[in-house]
């Protein structure tokens, strides 16, 4: 449920005020919290480290624990389901297990495709009357995989595809409602998560090659912040060549 209460806050440069961002405990989602709170937004910040959460809320005025789970969509609506009004949805929850198609058991395609896509999915349909009220912006975090196969990653890949599909419907249908959708395909980012991916896949891991999550961050502002008269429908960013 949303812990901790107050008037909301709005940006004095923007029309966006309350701000949802599911995966706040990783490293993309906890980057783009913390820019949204250095922006002045009332954000609510979902995931399922309860403990973490309480702190992060502690320590961020503005910001609101929701303690939630994607693997379980089900249980959604109790953590969400007071929310009337909400100008921005920010998803960047996601599970990136390796493992060639040969090893992947039923279980890990579920749960994969649940938090990914299915928890994703059904997260936004029960705010999309909140969205619709205030004309708001839903920005997805892909990824590079989203747009190609990846070998020993196929889960994962597949699961960013059919968000790609997702984002991409939503878009269309939600238009007549004024509600927004971009969609950030990142490459390597600097998060705890890339390491033990590519740990996994016996590559290297250097944060000082990678984007860094603020950087990520700033892009959700600025989808969400984008003039009236401009609507970002995809943003692909990779790392910045490194000089010799």
């Amino acid at each position: 449920m949303v812990r901790g209460e107050g008037p909301e806050a709005r940006c004095g440069r923007c029309d966006i005020g309350r701000v949802l961002v599911t995966g706040a405990t990783g490293g993309i989602g906890a980057a783009v919290v913390g820019v949204l709170h250095q922006r002045g937004y009332d954000v609510l910040a979902l995931g399922r480290d309860a403990g973490w959460l309480a702190e992060l809320q502690r320590t961020l005025a503005r910001t609101h624990a929701v303690v939630a789970d994607l693997a379980r969509p089900e249980t959604l609506q109790a953590a969400v389901g007071g929310i009337d009004r909400l100008d921005g949805l920010v998803h960047c929850a996601g599970v990136a297990e390796v493992a060639d198609v040969a090893e992947t058991p039923s279980s890990m395609w579920q749960e994969t495709f649940t938090v990914n896509v299915a928890g994703a999915a059904e997260l936004t349909r029960m705010l999309l009357p909140a969205l619709r009220a205030a004309q708001g912006r839903i920005v997805f975090i892909n990824a590079a995989p989203g747009l190609h196969a990846v070998p020993r990653w196929s889960a994962y890949a597949a699961s960013k595809a059919a968000l790609r599909e997702l984002a991409d419907s939503l878009r269309e249908e939600e238009a007549r409602h004024g509600v927004r959708v971009t969609t950030i395909y990142p490459g390597g980012t600097a998060t705890e998560l890339l390491r033990k991916v590519r740990a996994q896949f016996g590559l290297p891991y250097d944060p000082a090659a990678c984007i860094r999550p603020e950087t990520i961050a700033g892009l959700v502002v600025t989808a969400l912040e984008l003039p009236e008269d401009a609507h970002l429908t995809e943003l692909s960013v990779r790392p910045a060549p490194r000089a010799e």
